[in-house]
């Protein structure tokens, strides 16, 4: 057996052996009755593991915490918070651990991360364990996010605990085994901001510089060039959340990576009909992070970064705070940037062309008045290149309100001389049939749990090729029934 398991994953634990003060060595709590109910291959090739020595007992006793691999390091990561605005100055791992690092096939590092492992010495009083649901949830909205082409960690497996969990009502649990380029966040920089050892900040710093902005190391000043790459990588994110209707729910300063990649998929959804105010998170009273303040949001988390980065930014405090507050304004222009140009794409338009802004807004406006959704009417833009409008029209209650618009948008593209067929083959490349509909995620979770997971894994393949249009799928492309009602999400906790 040890054998075997000495070639589950060849690990390398550089944040345990850089990082002391950041974490606490700890072990997963022990589960009766381990079975795989999710296993991502594709993943376990990019990773360049043993598919098949995962999926035997004894890879399974380690993706459930059971028996760590030999190699693994597992520790619990430290890490402070601002929650929903307030700060928590000791949050941490409560309830997961980092195995160890791995690098896949291309030479990357990766964590390896479980999620729903028991408390730990950073548990806030939950049990620390995972409900089956929301762990499919994670599984599932990663892969859809992979496959849109936007940055984000991934599961490599979901795996049953034998054990019941205490929520409201008694749940099958579960541990999620997650990848990620690493579990650095804003949330692990103010805490070792907090702490008696100045260097332990640098040593992050210098710890993610040369794990995910190593360019840096070369400018005149590194930690500034470290600190551009990270709002420039945030920017760039959240507008391609933003392009495909992602609300994210619960953007704290421990959910925003410096690697740039999606955390944290709790009370995350897709809108449906388009609206800057959509919050969906059941304790998101004030509507902090709606749709539409996600930018504002990711700034404001930001200027928290900067904060604990001061220090090495310049020695005159107030320096540092100039040097700082400049990159922080130059957030919102490359998230405009980033966005305008996602957003032109959706449109078929590669070129930049004054009004091309009213053009979009006022689309926006359409949208959002007379309660359109989102990805359908992005998806079918790509007919009113050839001339047909009626699949756009066919949206609102009233057709000819997207008259005139649809005028002005012909002639946009009519200004540039290019094939209608190759600009509407672009437009379907930028736009997506298939997003995670709120509905089908909550059908196929509630069979997941209930020990189904045919929907489960119906829908994974729908929405891990989000842009090929396929027969018999119509019903993932619809927005969710009005019997639905008004959605709600919740941590999973």
């Amino acid at each position: 057996m040890g054998n075997a398991r000495h070639q589950l994953f060849a690990f390398d634990n550089s944040f345990v052996r850089d990082l002391p003060g950041l974490y606490e060595p700890w072990q997963a709590a022990v589960v009766s009755a381990p079975k795989l109910l999710v296993f991502n291959d594709a993943l376990a090739a990019e990773l360049g593991v043993d598919a098949e020595a995962l999926r035997a007992p004894e890879g399974v006793a380690a993706l459930v915490g059971n028996a760590p691999p030999d190699g693994a390091s597992p520790v619990a990561q430290a890490y402070s918070g601002h929650q929903f605005g307030g700060f928590s100055p000791r949050l941490g791992d409560g309830r997961a651990l980092l195995l160890g690092e791995v690098h896949d096939i291309h030479g990357r590092r990766r964590d390896l991360h479980l999620k729903g492992s028991g408390r730990t010495p950073f548990a806030r009083g939950g049990d620390g364990k995972a409900a089956v649901g929301p762990m499919l949830r994670e599984y599932l909205i990663g892969e859809a996010m992979h496959a849109l082409g936007i940055p984000t960690t991934r599961a490599l497996a979901v795996t049953a605990t034998g054990d019941q969990v205490a929520r409201e009502t008694m749940l099958p649990g579960a541990v999620l085994a997650r990848v990620a380029a690493s579990h650095l966040r804003v949330g692990t920089f103010q805490y070792a901001a907090l702490g008696e050892d100045p260097a332990l900040v640098q040593r992050l710093a210098d710890y993610a510089i040369a794990r995910h902005h190593p360019a840096s190391v070369e400018s005149a000043n590194p930690y500034l060039a470290f600190f551009e790459s990270v709002v420039a990588a945030q920017a760039s994110l959240v507008a391609r959340w933003m392009l495909v209707g992602f609300v994210h729910g619960v953007m704290n300063t421990d959910n925003m990576t410096i690697s740039g990649e999606t955390i944290d998929y709790g009370p995350c959804a897709f809108i449906d009909a388009y609206d800057p105010a959509a919050v969906f998170s059941s304790i998101d009273h004030g509507g902090r992070y709606a749709y539409g303040n996600q930018p504002q949001i990711a700034q404001w988390n930001l200027t928290r970064l900067a904060e604990a980065l001061l220090p090495l930014l310049d020695v005159e405090t107030e320096s540092a705070i100039e040097i700082a507050t400049h990159v922080l304004q130059s957030f919102p222009d490359q998230y405009r940037s980033s966005w305008g140009t996602g957003m032109r794409a959706k449109l078929g338009l590669d070129d930049e062309q004054q009004g091309d802004a009213e053009l979009i807004d006022d689309l926006l406006t359409l949208l959002q008045e007379h309660h359109i959704d989102f990805a359908s009417s992005f998806r079918a833009l790509s007919s009113v290149v050839h001339g047909d409008t009626e699949r756009v029209r066919s949206l609102f209650v009233e057709p000819r309100v997207f008259d005139g618009w649809a005028v002005r948008y012909r002639a946009r593209l009519a200004s540039v001389d290019r094939d209608p067929h190759t600009v509407s083959a672009a437009m379907d490349r930028a736009n997506p049939v298939y997003v995670s509909r709120n509905h089908l995620v909550e059908e196929a979770l509630a069979a997941g749990t209930g020990g189904d997971l045919g929907p489960f894994q119906r829908l994974l393949d729908v929405v891990s090729q989000p842009f090929d249009e396929r027969s018999g799928l119509e019903r993932y492309a619809e927005p969710a029934p009005a019997s639905f009602g008004r959605y709600r999400t919740f941590c999973g906790t």
